[in-house]
């Protein structure tokens, strides 16, 4: 299968079908009403498009309340918090690619997730942590679409001394 391109079966202009409901079907299945896009905490905007391709800046463990998450992964914060986090990381960037494309049907495929953790110095799970938005991620695309290429890093801090971090590469239709 050529990785740039959906799987055998999936329609090819992402429209949805009864077989393949919509990324939106799917958050109404979880639960999962998007918040507004977070807006840029410093000098940076929180995508750029080129092509097709959508660059998503990083995002952090903001709840739709405000409420953000603060703290070290391994040592005052357990992994399933974290995994928890990165969820709430994973609804952000899909509030941002909502806010960018008009549209998350627009989706072609996530191509690449960099997932940084703000880890106690001897913590190893890392990929666990950031399994909380690539299995959102697949959830709501499904496999041919969602799943993705993927970092899960160990920082020594995060801005804020937020718990998780993501950026993501999406490929999207015009």
């Amino acid at each position: 299968m050529n990785d740039a391109a959906p799987a055998e079966g999936i329609p090819s202009d992402s429209q949805p079908t009864a077989a393949f409901p919509s990324p939106y079907e799917r958050l109404r299945a979880l639960g999962i009403v998007l918040p507004p896009a977070p807006p840029p905490v410093a000098n940076f905007v929180t995508f750029v498009r080129e092509g097709n391709l959508l660059f998503l800046s990083g995002q952090g463990p903001l709840e739709a309340s405000g409420f953000e998450h603060h703290g070290k992964v391994g040592a005052d914060v357990t992994i399933a918090e974290a995994y928890a986090h990165a969820r709430i990381v994973g609804i952000n960037l899909l509030a941002v690619m909502h806010d960018a494309l008009g549209s998350l049907d627009k989706v072609r495929r996530v191509v690449k997730l960099l997932g940084m953790v703000n880890a106690a110095p001897l913590f190893a799970d890392h990929p666990k942590v950031i399994n909380g938005c690539s299995d959102l991620f697949i959830a709501v695309f499904g496999e041919a679409i969602g799943r993705h290429a993927r970092s899960a890093v160990g920082m020594g801090s995060l801005p804020g001394q937020i718990t998780v971090e993501i950026e993501a590469v999406i490929a999207v239709s015009d």
